[in-house]
């Protein structure tokens, strides 16, 4: 054999003039390609190995070495996948640093500690039973070239990609390439594609991920996609778990048939959570919503679409489309009820663009939560929530409970609602307050179903400064535990059983459109915490409040009663002389109460109009910035007095 190898050798020798490469391969599959230049002097060692270019090479181990002009770039590993077997080749330069391993179709390859390079590893080929598996400390590119790979008989790990290295790792989905990988349904891996470190999803391919034990795609670290597609087609357990946190750049990720939460970014419990909007700083458990589009339906029971430790930042034009259908469920270790959500956070929720699209059809669903501010500047929001009230003591569940749930432990009971912000905690015999809502623009359409179910809830102060409103609800339109303060915007709030605007402190108007609709007495359109001496302020703005304003309300501004309305009929708002808001009065509550109160700063008047344009912002029932033919009739307005109401929520007349 050593005389064989060193007539080989010779030959070479004498051809790297016109030779570009010596192919080494190996009885186990691994090809070793070294540029002939490069090689200099190829030495036996006493042991019987053959070292070239610091590749020590077993004789025994050495099936043949051919010299050819083939290619092969520096820093690059390839694995060929052909049904039951894989073919590697690794490049000269980095033959030295790493220690490849075959066994049928599950490729093993370990790093050596002294690499101080990044190598490229491309994946092709398909087999129904391999793997890949990388270890190391150094970061590395994974290059996706159209590969598919079912790990069925796992032999390192049970993942079908699994790099066990805490570096950074690019994941290169190859453009025009379609990828699918499959784990092994007899492992304990924590995900079909797994990285101890961090992933960063590039290139214009499709990866399709189907997670047979746990996870589709879990990452120790953070997870960002720019242009790839992403389909986890299912998953045992989350679709895409991660930690530090999810950065979504461009390109696309779709996510169904996951047991537990569509994506998930949660931080260990070791780790402090860091607060960085910017992502510099990588433990915040934050989403980050910068482009691209999210689609994702999870019907677990008690799942999140999205799911963080921290924060929710979205600008730019993200596309986020989320279903959520599981019920609700007694949490055996919180000892308390647990519902779906579409999207729910630890921290808070910054909504600066993008659109978002939320459907929860569950019992108990809701469509945005968060601990603690939900804040929105710009961007566009619908959200529609159809399930009942979830209760749950731990030996009786009910999936539409419809009881009272004043006597009744809240932790008893999840109720659906819209978008939701802050907490409300117990201090002895009082309470603490945290988080809130702040609107500042943007458009929020919100539609709610089943008992308790409001539509835009905070648990703290909730400001409207700009923005369009829209919910129309089972509940309270719009609530806050503490101050209610609309400063501007247009605000569309439409209760079937409570107030449309209630606050369980004071509640105030200094500006903007309110238009808001109430169920009859005690309910009123605008609800305030008087028993707890709170009130009513109207300072300025434009209100059209059917169903009246709480009793005591102070009005620092002249305000007029209509004097008879239409159900059904259209009507427009002019003040002096300027259409301001077409609107149309409901006509499919029968149990509505009166009177309509409107509240302008200037000298309006209301008549019946036709040929309604304009922006809907809700179907059939409201128009902003609307154009409208005056009919012959109009409405006769009185002052109104807010103290001459029959008492607190109104009349109670009926329509």
């Amino acid at each position: 054999m050593k005389k064989a190898l060193l007539f080989s050798i010779a030959v070479i020798l004498t051809l790297t003039a016109r030779a570009q490469m010596l192919n080494v391969l190996t009885k186990d599959g691994v090809t070793y390609k070294f540029p002939a230049a490069q090689t200099g002097d190829m030495l036996f060692c006493a042991d019987d190995t053959l070292n070239i270019m610091n590749k020590k090479l077993a004789a025994s181990d050495i099936a043949s070495m051919t010299v050819d002009d083939s290619e092969m770039a520096d820093n690059s590993i390839s694995v060929a996948y052909d049904g039951a077997q894989a073919k590697i080749t690794v490049a000269g330069n980095i033959a030295q640093y790493v220690t490849p391993k075959v066994n049928g179709a599950h490729v093993n390859i370990a790093q050596g500690s002294d690499l101080e390079q990044e190598i490229t590893y491309t994946l092709s080929g398909a087999s129904d039973d391999g793997e890949f598996y990388m270890s190391g400390s150094y970061k590395a590119t994974v290059e996706l070239n159209g590969l598919t790979l079912t790990n069925t008989t796992p032999v390192t790990s049970g993942a079908a990609v699994h790099i066990q290295n805490g570096k950074r790792i690019n994941i290169k989905v190859g453009t025009g390439t379609v990828n699918t990988l499959v784990d092994a349904a007899a492992g304990s891996q924590k995900g079909c594609l797994y990285v101890k470190g961090h992933a960063e999803f590039k290139q214009k391919g499709t990866l399709n991920i189907t997670g047979n034990v746990k996870h589709g795609i879990k990452t120790g670290e953070y997870i960002s996609v720019k242009n790839a597609t992403i389909n986890v087609l299912s998953a045992v357990g989350d679709g895409i778990s991660c930690g530090q946190y999810f950065l979504m750049e461009s390109g696309e990720v779709n996510i169904s048939n996951s047991g537990d939460d569509g994506i998930q970014c949660e931080i260990d419990e070791s780790k402090t959570l860091a607060t960085d909007d910017e992502h510099s700083d990588e433990d915040t458990g934050s989403f980050y919503l910068e482009g691209g589009k999210i689609n994702i339906t999870c019907g677990a029971i008690a799942g999140k679409g999205l799911k963080g430790d921290g924060k929710l930042v979205a600008n730019g034009t993200p596309t986020i489309n989320i279903t959520t259908t599981g019920n609700g469920e007694w949490d055996t270790e919180d000892l308390e009820t647990s519902s779906a959500s579409c999207i729910s956070m630890g921290d808070s929720i910054v909504v600066d663009g993008g659109t978002f699209t939320l459907t929860s059809t569950g019992s108990g669903g809701a469509g945005m939560k968060c601990d603690s501010v939900f804040v929105m500047t710009g961007g566009d929001i619908t959200v529609k929530t159809t399930g009942g009230l979830y209760y749950n003591n731990g030996t009786t569940e009910n999936l539409n409970y419809s009881g009272d749930t004043d006597r009744i432990d809240s932790k008893y009971y999840s109720s659906p609602k819209g978008i939701k912000a802050g907490t409300k905690t117990a201090v002895g015999n009082s309470y603490s307050y945290a988080g809130g809502v702040v609107i500042e623009g943007g458009k929020i359409n919100i539609s709610t179903a089943g008992c308790n179910a409001e539509g835009l809830e905070s648990k703290n102060t909730l400001v409207i400064n700009g923005g369009e409103i829209t919910v129309k609800a089972y509940d309270d339109a719009v609530n806050a535990a503490q101050d209610l303060t609309v400063n501007g915007g247009r605000v569309f709030a439409y209760s079937l059983n409570n107030d449309g605007l209630d606050s369980n402190g004071n509640t105030y108007v200094n500006g903007g459109l309110v238009y808001a609709i109430s169920k009859s007495s005690p309910e009123v359109a605008l609800d305030a915490n008087t028993e707890e001496g709170k009130a009513l302020y109207v300072r300025g703005g434009t209100i059209i409040a059917i169903g009246g304003l709480e009793r005591g309300a102070s009005l620092s501004q002249s305000c007029w009663q209509a004097s008879s309305f239409t159900k059904g009929a259209w009507y427009g708002l002019y003040n002096n002389g300027t259409l301001e808001v077409a609107f149309q009065v409901p006509s499919g509550n029968s149990q509505m109460g009166t009177p309509m109160v409107l509240s302008t700063s200037g000298t309006p008047t209301l008549f019946t109009v036709s040929n309604i344009s304009g922006t809907e912002i809700f179907a059939g029932q409201a128009y902003v910035d609307a154009t409208a033919t005056k009919s012959t009739t109009g409405v006769t307005l009185s002052t109104y007095n807010s103290n001459s109401q029959g008492g607190p929520g109104g009349s109670g007349g009926r329509w």
